[in-house]
Protein backbone atom coordinates (compact mmCIF):
# COMPACT_ATOMS: atom_id res chain seq x y z
CA UNK A 1 0.00 0.00 0.00
CA UNK A 2 1.60 3.28 -1.13
CA UNK A 3 1.40 6.59 0.72
CA UNK A 4 -1.36 8.06 -1.49
CA UNK A 5 -3.61 5.01 -0.98
CA UNK A 6 -2.97 5.04 2.77
CA UNK A 7 -3.73 8.76 3.02
CA UNK A 8 -7.00 8.33 1.08
CA UNK A 9 -8.06 5.49 3.37
CA UNK A 10 -7.25 7.46 6.53
CA UNK A 11 -9.08 10.53 5.24
CA UNK A 12 -12.20 8.42 4.66
CA UNK A 13 -12.28 7.41 8.33
CA UNK A 14 -12.19 10.38 10.71
CA UNK A 15 -11.42 8.28 13.81
CA UNK A 16 -8.54 6.43 12.19
CA UNK A 17 -7.24 9.74 10.83
CA UNK A 18 -7.07 11.27 14.32
CA UNK A 19 -5.58 8.11 15.84
CA UNK A 20 -3.00 7.95 13.07
CA UNK A 21 -1.93 11.55 13.72
CA UNK A 22 -1.69 10.96 17.46
CA UNK A 23 0.28 7.73 17.08
CA UNK A 24 2.71 9.20 14.58
CA UNK A 25 3.19 12.24 16.80
CA UNK A 26 3.99 10.01 19.78
CA UNK A 27 6.52 8.01 17.79
CA UNK A 28 8.31 11.27 17.03
CA UNK A 29 7.97 12.34 20.67
CA UNK A 30 9.54 9.09 21.92
CA UNK A 31 12.48 9.69 19.58
CA UNK A 32 12.90 13.17 21.09
CA UNK A 33 12.83 11.62 24.58
CA UNK A 34 15.72 9.33 23.62
CA UNK A 35 17.58 12.33 22.18
CA UNK A 36 17.14 14.20 25.48
CA UNK A 37 18.29 11.24 27.59
CA UNK A 38 21.40 10.56 25.49
CA UNK A 39 22.26 14.27 25.37
CA UNK A 40 21.95 14.47 29.15
CA UNK A 41 24.22 11.41 29.48
CA UNK A 42 26.83 12.95 27.18
CA UNK A 43 26.79 16.11 29.29
CA UNK A 44 27.18 14.07 32.51
CA UNK A 45 30.22 12.35 31.00
CA UNK A 46 31.81 15.81 30.77
CA UNK A 47 31.66 15.99 26.97
CA UNK A 48 30.68 19.40 25.57
CA UNK A 49 30.34 18.88 21.80
CA UNK A 50 26.80 19.84 20.72
CA UNK A 51 27.88 20.60 17.17
CA UNK A 52 29.56 17.23 16.74
CA UNK A 53 26.39 15.47 17.89
CA UNK A 54 24.39 17.24 15.19
CA UNK A 55 27.14 16.69 12.61
CA UNK A 56 26.67 12.91 12.73
CA UNK A 57 22.91 13.31 12.42
CA UNK A 58 23.04 15.62 9.42
CA UNK A 59 25.70 13.44 7.79
CA UNK A 60 23.53 10.33 8.04
CA UNK A 61 20.48 12.19 6.67
CA UNK A 62 22.48 13.55 3.73
CA UNK A 63 23.96 10.11 2.99
CA UNK A 64 20.72 8.11 3.14
CA UNK A 65 18.20 10.52 1.65
CA UNK A 66 20.71 12.15 -0.68
CA UNK A 67 21.40 8.71 -2.17
CA UNK A 68 17.67 8.30 -2.83
CA UNK A 69 17.60 11.62 -4.69
CA UNK A 70 20.61 10.63 -6.79
CA UNK A 71 18.95 7.32 -7.63
CA UNK A 72 15.83 9.19 -8.78
CA UNK A 73 17.85 11.60 -10.97
CA UNK A 74 15.72 14.36 -9.50
CA UNK A 75 16.25 18.08 -9.90
CA UNK A 76 15.81 20.18 -6.75
CA UNK A 77 12.24 21.47 -6.50
CA UNK A 78 13.21 24.35 -4.18
CA UNK A 79 16.04 26.85 -4.67
CA UNK A 80 19.21 26.00 -2.78
CA UNK A 81 19.26 29.21 -0.70
CA UNK A 82 15.90 28.36 0.91
CA UNK A 83 17.23 24.98 1.94
CA UNK A 84 20.39 26.68 3.20
CA UNK A 85 18.29 28.96 5.44
CA UNK A 86 16.27 25.96 6.62
CA UNK A 87 19.40 23.95 7.39
CA UNK A 88 21.05 26.92 9.09
CA UNK A 89 18.05 27.57 11.35
CA UNK A 90 17.75 23.90 12.28
CA UNK A 91 21.49 23.62 13.01
CA UNK A 92 21.47 26.68 15.28
CA UNK A 93 18.41 25.43 17.15
CA UNK A 94 20.06 22.05 17.76
CA UNK A 95 23.31 23.67 18.88
CA UNK A 96 21.72 26.09 21.35
CA UNK A 97 19.36 23.57 22.96
CA UNK A 98 22.02 20.83 23.24
CA UNK A 99 24.50 23.39 24.62
CA UNK A 100 21.95 24.34 27.29
CA UNK A 101 22.28 20.87 28.86
CA UNK A 102 25.79 21.88 29.95
CA UNK A 103 24.40 24.70 32.11
CA UNK A 104 20.87 23.75 33.09
CA UNK A 105 18.85 20.69 34.11
CA UNK A 106 16.90 18.44 31.76
CA UNK A 107 13.70 19.60 33.50
CA UNK A 108 14.42 23.27 32.82
CA UNK A 109 15.34 22.56 29.20
CA UNK A 110 12.10 20.60 28.71
CA UNK A 111 10.01 23.38 30.24
CA UNK A 112 11.56 26.20 28.22
CA UNK A 113 11.51 24.12 25.03
CA UNK A 114 7.72 24.63 25.15
CA UNK A 115 8.37 28.16 23.91
CA UNK A 116 8.55 26.62 20.43
CA UNK A 117 4.74 26.28 20.46
CA UNK A 118 3.83 30.01 20.71
CA UNK A 119 6.61 30.92 18.24
CA UNK A 120 5.21 28.37 15.76
CA UNK A 121 1.64 29.61 16.20
CA UNK A 122 2.81 33.18 15.57
CA UNK A 123 4.89 32.27 12.51
CA UNK A 124 2.24 30.06 10.92
CA UNK A 125 -0.31 32.84 11.49
CA UNK A 126 1.94 35.44 9.79
CA UNK A 127 3.78 33.39 7.16
CA UNK A 128 1.39 30.57 6.22
CA UNK A 129 -1.88 32.37 6.98
CA UNK A 130 -3.00 29.61 9.36
CA UNK A 131 -6.02 30.47 11.49
CA UNK A 132 -6.75 28.61 14.72
CA UNK A 133 -10.16 28.02 16.30
CA UNK A 134 -10.77 28.64 19.99
CA UNK A 135 -11.04 24.88 20.50
CA UNK A 136 -7.61 24.38 18.96
CA UNK A 137 -6.11 27.02 21.23
CA UNK A 138 -7.87 25.39 24.19
CA UNK A 139 -6.42 21.99 23.22
CA UNK A 140 -2.94 23.50 22.93
CA UNK A 141 -3.31 25.14 26.34
CA UNK A 142 -4.29 21.78 27.87
CA UNK A 143 -1.13 20.21 26.42
CA UNK A 144 1.08 22.85 28.04
CA UNK A 145 -0.78 22.53 31.36
CA UNK A 146 -0.35 18.75 31.21
CA UNK A 147 3.39 19.13 30.84
CA UNK A 148 3.39 21.53 33.79
CA UNK A 149 2.16 18.67 35.99
CA UNK A 150 5.28 16.68 35.08
CA UNK A 151 7.48 19.63 35.97
CA UNK A 152 5.59 20.09 39.24
CA UNK A 153 6.30 16.47 40.09
CA UNK A 154 9.99 16.90 39.23
CA UNK A 155 10.22 20.00 41.43
CA UNK A 156 8.46 18.29 44.33
CA UNK A 157 10.81 15.31 44.12
CA UNK A 158 13.92 17.44 43.93
CA UNK A 159 14.31 17.47 40.15
CA UNK A 160 17.43 16.36 38.36
CA UNK A 161 19.96 18.94 39.43
CA UNK A 162 20.07 22.65 38.95
CA UNK A 163 22.94 23.03 36.54
CA UNK A 164 25.97 25.28 36.78
CA UNK A 165 24.71 28.44 34.99
CA UNK A 166 20.94 28.19 34.96
CA UNK A 167 20.20 31.65 33.52
CA UNK A 168 22.62 31.13 30.62
CA UNK A 169 21.12 27.71 29.92
CA UNK A 170 17.59 29.14 29.97
CA UNK A 171 18.52 31.92 27.52
CA UNK A 172 20.14 29.41 25.16
CA UNK A 173 16.97 27.28 25.12
CA UNK A 174 14.65 30.24 24.47
CA UNK A 175 16.78 31.51 21.57
CA UNK A 176 17.05 27.95 20.30
CA UNK A 177 13.25 27.62 20.22
CA UNK A 178 13.05 30.61 17.87
CA UNK A 179 15.34 28.83 15.41
CA UNK A 180 13.38 25.59 15.87
CA UNK A 181 10.14 27.41 15.09
CA UNK A 182 11.61 28.90 11.90
CA UNK A 183 12.87 25.47 10.89
CA UNK A 184 9.55 23.73 11.65
CA UNK A 185 7.40 26.25 9.78
CA UNK A 186 9.75 26.27 6.79
CA UNK A 187 9.81 22.48 6.72
CA UNK A 188 6.00 22.34 6.97
CA UNK A 189 5.68 24.63 3.96
CA UNK A 190 8.17 22.58 1.92
CA UNK A 191 6.80 19.11 2.71
CA UNK A 192 3.24 20.22 1.90
CA UNK A 193 4.16 21.72 -1.46
CA UNK A 194 7.20 19.71 -2.55
CA UNK A 195 8.92 16.36 -1.92
CA UNK A 196 9.47 15.03 1.62
CA UNK A 197 12.59 13.05 0.71
CA UNK A 198 14.19 16.12 -0.86
CA UNK A 199 13.42 18.27 2.16
CA UNK A 200 15.02 15.83 4.62
CA UNK A 201 18.01 15.28 2.31
CA UNK A 202 18.63 19.03 1.90
CA UNK A 203 18.30 19.67 5.63
CA UNK A 204 20.96 16.98 6.05
CA UNK A 205 23.24 18.42 3.36
CA UNK A 206 23.11 22.07 4.39
CA UNK A 207 22.87 21.28 8.08
CA UNK A 208 26.04 19.19 7.70
CA UNK A 209 27.90 21.96 5.82
CA UNK A 210 26.94 24.66 8.33
CA UNK A 211 27.74 22.45 11.32
CA UNK A 212 31.06 21.26 9.85
CA UNK A 213 32.25 24.86 9.54
CA UNK A 214 31.19 25.64 13.11
CA UNK A 215 32.85 22.47 14.43
CA UNK A 216 36.15 23.44 12.79
CA UNK A 217 35.99 26.82 14.54
CA UNK A 218 34.49 25.98 17.94
CA UNK A 219 35.00 22.33 18.85
CA UNK A 220 38.24 20.94 17.41
CA UNK A 221 40.20 21.49 20.63
CA UNK A 222 37.39 19.98 22.70
CA UNK A 223 37.31 16.88 20.50
CA UNK A 224 41.05 16.42 20.87
CA UNK A 225 40.79 16.53 24.67
CA UNK A 226 38.02 13.92 24.99
CA UNK A 227 39.00 10.60 26.55
CA UNK A 228 36.72 8.33 24.58
CA UNK A 229 35.11 5.36 26.28
CA UNK A 230 32.51 2.75 25.38
CA UNK A 231 29.85 4.64 27.35
CA UNK A 232 30.50 7.89 25.50
CA UNK A 233 30.48 6.16 22.12
CA UNK A 234 27.20 4.39 22.95
CA UNK A 235 25.64 7.68 24.07
CA UNK A 236 26.66 9.33 20.79
CA UNK A 237 25.34 6.34 18.84
CA UNK A 238 22.04 6.45 20.74
CA UNK A 239 21.65 10.13 19.96
CA UNK A 240 22.52 9.54 16.30
CA UNK A 241 19.95 6.77 15.84
CA UNK A 242 17.15 8.52 17.71
CA UNK A 243 17.73 11.83 15.90
CA UNK A 244 17.77 10.04 12.52
CA UNK A 245 14.38 8.49 13.36
CA UNK A 246 13.11 11.91 14.46
CA UNK A 247 14.07 13.66 11.22
CA UNK A 248 12.72 10.77 9.15
CA UNK A 249 9.27 10.79 10.79
CA UNK A 250 8.87 14.54 11.38
CA UNK A 251 7.88 15.40 7.77
CA UNK A 252 4.91 13.03 7.94
CA UNK A 253 3.57 14.74 11.08
CA UNK A 254 4.20 18.19 9.58
CA UNK A 255 2.38 17.25 6.37
CA UNK A 256 -0.61 15.65 8.10
CA UNK A 257 -1.04 18.01 11.04
CA UNK A 258 1.16 21.08 10.66
CA UNK A 259 3.99 22.42 12.79
CA UNK A 260 1.76 23.46 15.72
CA UNK A 261 0.37 19.94 16.22
CA UNK A 262 3.90 18.63 15.69
CA UNK A 263 5.29 20.69 18.57
CA UNK A 264 2.30 19.96 20.80
CA UNK A 265 2.95 16.24 20.29
CA UNK A 266 6.55 16.74 21.36
CA UNK A 267 5.37 17.97 24.77
CA UNK A 268 4.94 14.33 25.80
CA UNK A 269 8.66 13.68 25.27
CA UNK A 270 9.34 14.25 28.97
CA UNK A 271 6.79 11.58 29.86
CA UNK A 272 8.34 9.11 27.43
CA UNK A 273 11.70 9.87 29.05
CA UNK A 274 10.15 8.82 32.36
CA UNK A 275 8.95 5.55 30.78
CA UNK A 276 12.48 4.83 29.58
CA UNK A 277 13.91 5.59 33.01
CA UNK A 278 11.39 3.23 34.64
CA UNK A 279 12.30 0.34 32.36
CA UNK A 280 16.06 0.87 32.30
CA UNK A 281 16.72 2.30 35.77
CA UNK A 282 13.65 0.93 37.65
CA UNK A 283 12.70 4.37 38.95
CA UNK A 284 9.34 4.93 40.63
CA UNK A 285 6.74 7.05 38.81
CA UNK A 286 4.73 9.73 40.59
CA UNK A 287 0.94 9.68 40.02
CA UNK A 288 1.17 13.15 38.49
CA UNK A 289 2.90 11.65 35.45
CA UNK A 290 -0.14 9.54 34.65
CA UNK A 291 -2.45 12.53 35.12
CA UNK A 292 -0.16 14.64 32.97
CA UNK A 293 -0.14 12.10 30.15
CA UNK A 294 -3.95 11.96 30.24
CA UNK A 295 -4.31 15.77 30.13
CA UNK A 296 -1.87 16.11 27.22
CA UNK A 297 -3.64 13.28 25.39
CA UNK A 298 -7.00 15.04 25.80
CA UNK A 299 -5.47 18.30 24.59
CA UNK A 300 -3.98 16.63 21.49
CA UNK A 301 -7.30 14.94 20.71
CA UNK A 302 -9.22 18.23 21.00
CA UNK A 303 -6.70 19.98 18.76
CA UNK A 304 -6.80 17.18 16.15
CA UNK A 305 -10.58 16.81 16.01
CA UNK A 306 -11.21 20.57 15.76
CA UNK A 307 -8.57 21.25 13.11
CA UNK A 308 -9.86 23.53 10.38
CA UNK A 309 -10.09 22.07 6.90
CA UNK A 310 -9.08 25.22 5.05
CA UNK A 311 -6.67 27.60 6.72
CA UNK A 312 -4.41 28.95 4.00
CA UNK A 313 -5.93 30.89 1.15
CA UNK A 314 -2.71 30.85 -0.87
CA UNK A 315 -2.28 27.12 -0.50
CA UNK A 316 -5.77 25.72 -1.08
CA UNK A 317 -4.41 23.35 -3.68
CA UNK A 318 -1.80 21.79 -1.37
CA UNK A 319 -4.00 18.87 -0.41
CA UNK A 320 -6.04 18.76 -3.63
CA UNK A 321 -3.13 18.89 -6.07
CA UNK A 322 -0.51 16.94 -4.10
CA UNK A 323 0.46 14.78 -7.06
CA UNK A 324 1.08 17.85 -9.21
CA UNK A 325 3.13 19.62 -6.55
CA UNK A 326 5.32 16.64 -5.79
CA UNK A 327 6.18 15.62 -9.33
CA UNK A 328 9.80 14.87 -10.03
CA UNK A 329 11.77 16.67 -12.67
CA UNK A 330 13.86 14.21 -14.68
CA UNK A 331 17.42 15.37 -15.37
CA UNK A 332 18.09 13.43 -18.56
CA UNK A 333 15.14 15.09 -20.33
CA UNK A 334 14.21 11.92 -22.19
CA UNK A 335 10.53 12.46 -21.54
CA UNK A 336 9.80 15.79 -19.89
CA UNK A 337 6.08 15.24 -20.07
CA UNK A 338 6.34 12.12 -17.94
CA UNK A 339 6.69 12.46 -14.18
CA UNK A 340 7.05 10.06 -11.34
CA UNK A 341 4.62 10.44 -8.49
CA UNK A 342 5.99 10.55 -4.95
Amino acid sequence: MNWTTMRTYLNSNATLKVLGKLLLGQLVSSAVALMSITTSLIAKFGVDTPLTQSLFTYGSLALVYGSILLYRHQKPLVSWYWYFLLGFADAQGCYLVIKAYQYSSITSVTLLDCWTVPWVILLTWIVLGTRYSLWQLFGGTLCVLGLSLVLLSDTRDGGDGGGSKIILGDVLVIVGTVFYAISNVGEEFCVKKKDRVEVVAMIGVYGFLVTAVEVSVLELKTLESIKWSADIVLAFAGYGVSSFVFYSLAPFVLKLSGSTMFNLSLLTADMWAVVFRVFFYHQKVDWLYFLSFAVVGIGLTIYSTTEKKSVHAAATTIEEDENLNTEYQILNGENESQSIST
